[in-house]
């Protein structure tokens, strides 16, 4: 019986050959395949349509790329990797000297048998990345160069999926679906996404989780564009990128500092004992620069394993499939689920006798601790809920007050609800 994390690991090399870009059909082939794992919402924004201060771009395909030197053998084909490609790159079918090609090859120096990641968005060129070792192999002559790829009106693809809740307010899970033949700064982020979306489907959540796979940047800004007017239901949200190498959890928050989610994340991870960092907001990195620009200002975090750039294969053919692995996919997975669980359990409650401490004895809320291992640390939950049930401590706040286990508070909070101590 396979893993879960065996199963999304499987679903990051079936996804790694696919080219994706911003646009173009390698993100309809990712949302397709993502698509087998759970239902979504495919939504196609034609190019030129505004979207806040941007325009949707044309949409770019590429069928093949290669270089061919003097004897006519191919030294770089896009057939063998999809980072050969400067990404966005115009067609070309030419034939010139080395010497003509040379400021178009890009290659890592630093590390000689790796490809780049490059992109040309929104400037028009073209170009190949390369290994250093084959750049340097290549003799002099002339090369010939052909980009079969297209740059024509089109659209830009994101899909949704979206878990209904008990209540509308929404909290969004955001993964980037614009990299290609890259495993964890891409991939892992798809595979917990759509492997906590099951997750959460299992049960009927509190909150309504909405899933947006979408491409970086331009994707989260388009789909802001068009949700403006309901983007006050988003209570919370997360950025997942870069969840399945093998380095230390790390959280980023939101621009405000002290969202819900802020609060929660440091929370499971200080209390779950993994080695963790915590990082300030900075107005770089994923699209949760996008969720927290001062105009919409949501309570969006970014969680990941190591950060962006923070590795050497960041962005490099190096980030492959081996690169990630299951153990550490199935890790990010089982903090998101903890995280999610706090975040629908903490209520704010009100203590509906206030006035002295009430008899929990003849309520049976003594008894039914009997025999309970914890029963000193149940106690005094219950005790703890009752004094800071005001209307205006959650049970976060009153876990973090008392030093409590969480879900000892919480199950606390249900007892004396039970009990009619408490409401809502």
């Amino acid at each position: 019986m396979t893993t879960p994390g065996e199963e999304m690991h499987a679903l990051v090399r079936r996804l790694y050959p696919l080219c994706r870009s911003i646009t173009g059909d390698g993100v309809r082939a990712t949302l397709d395949v993502v698509g087998e794992h759970l239902p979504l919402e495919v939504h196609e924004v034609p190019t030129g349509t505004q979207v806040l201060d941007w325009t949707v771009p044309q949409e770019w395909n590429i069928r093949e790329a290669w270089i061919a030197d003097p004897s006519g053998r191919r030294v770089v084909d896009f057939a063998d990797s999809s980072l050969h490609v400067l990404g966005y790159s115009v067609p070309v079918s030419a034939r010139m000297p080395l010497s003509e090609l040379r400021p178009h090859l890009h290659t890592l120096p630093d590390h000689p048998k790796w490809i780049p990641y490059r992109t040309s968005y929104y400037k028009p060129d073209w170009g190949f990345c390369l290994t250093q070792e084959t750049l340097d192999a290549l003799p002099d002559g002339e090369y010939e160069v052909r980009i079969d790829s297209t740059l024509a009106d089109g659209h830009l693809t994101y899909a949704e999926h979206v878990v209904p809740g008990q209540v509308s307010d929404e909290v969004v899970v955001s993964s980037h679906v614009c990299h290609p033949s890259l495993a964890n700064d891409n991939l892992a982020g798809i595979a917990v996404a759509a492997f906590l979306a099951r997750s959460l489907a299992e049960r009927t959540p509190y909150h309504t989780y909405r899933f947006l796979f979408a491409p970086g940047t331009i994707g989260a800004i388009t789909w802001l564009a068009r949700n403006a007017g309901r983007v006050e239901r988003v209570k919370h949200g997360l950025v997942l990128a870069c969840a399945g190498d093998r380095g230390a959890l790390t959280y980023k928050r939101s621009r405000r500092g002290d969202a819900g989610i802020d609060r929660v994340m440091r929370h499971v991870l200080e209390t779950s004992g993994r080695p963790h960092s915590i990082r300030e907001f900075t107005p770089y990195g994923y699209d949760e620069r996008q969720f927290c620009s001062p105009g919409f200002d949501l309570g969006v975090g970014s969680l990941s394993r190591t950060p962006y750039a923070g590795y050497p294969e960041y962005h490099t053919s190096a980030d492959d499939p081996d690169f990630v692995s299951p153990e550490a996919m199935e890790d990010t997975l089982a903090v998101c689920r903890e995280v999610f669980s706090v975040l629908d359990r903490d209520r704010r409650y009100v203590n509906l006798s206030p006035y002295g401490e009430p008899q929990l004895g003849r309520r049976g809320l003594y008894e039914a601790l009997g025999g309970r291992s914890d029963a000193q640390e149940a106690q005094m939950a219950m005790l703890w809920v009752l004094s800071l049930s005001d209307g205006e401590h959650g049970l976060l706040e009153v876990a973090e007050r008392s030093g409590l286990p969480f879900d000892t508070v919480a199950a606390a909070a249900d007892a004396l609800h039970g009990a009619g101590l408490v409401k809502v």
